[in-house]
């Protein structure tokens, strides 16, 4: 099929909602799997990973699996697969709760903390020029505005 024979698609017509919504969705989809690609190809790092160790990278103390799972946006079994993937690797350690027998509590080890900067400049450098380039003081305030709304409970 050639480009003459592709049939030029439109969602329709759409309100101002519906097309934030969709862009939302679009943007976010698309930036993830950029981002997950290189994370990938350069760390062999899976944005899932690069998730919960952003969390973990700004913990000044070990971390329950279950806070883990409460701030990222994994189910509870996906962390618990997650922090044995990244167990394995030396990327994080884990300890037993003090106040808690059944529970451990997980931490970015040296060599995890070293990955996750590594990761981090990575993440920045692919979003650079289709995101943090694009877009001026006012638009990422803008976003700020509207991803404190959407969380706001």
């Amino acid at each position: 099929m050639n480009d003459m024979d592709r049939a030029e698609l439109t969602l329709g017509p759409l309100t101002e909602q519906d097309h934030a919504f969709y862009g939302l969705v679009w943007a976010g989809t698309t930036l993830a799997a950029r981002i997950d690609r290189e994370l990938t190809r350069v760390h062999e790092l899976p944005l899932s990973w690069f998730e919960v160790m952003l969390w973990l990278a700004g913990q000044r103390e070990p971390v329950a699996a279950s806070d883990l799972g409460a701030k990222t946006m994994l189910s509870r079994s996906q962390v618990s697969r997650v922090v044995d993937a990244l167990a394995g690797r030396g990327l994080v350690s884990r300890t037993p709760s003090t106040s808690d027998a059944r529970s451990v509590r997980i931490e970015l080890t040296g060599s995890g903390r070293a990955l996750f900067a590594e990761a981090d400049a990575t993440r920045r450098a692919v979003l650079a020029p289709v995101f943090t380039d694009r877009l001026d003081e006012a638009d990422i305030a803008a976003l700020e505005t509207v991803w404190r709304k959407l969380k706001a409970r």
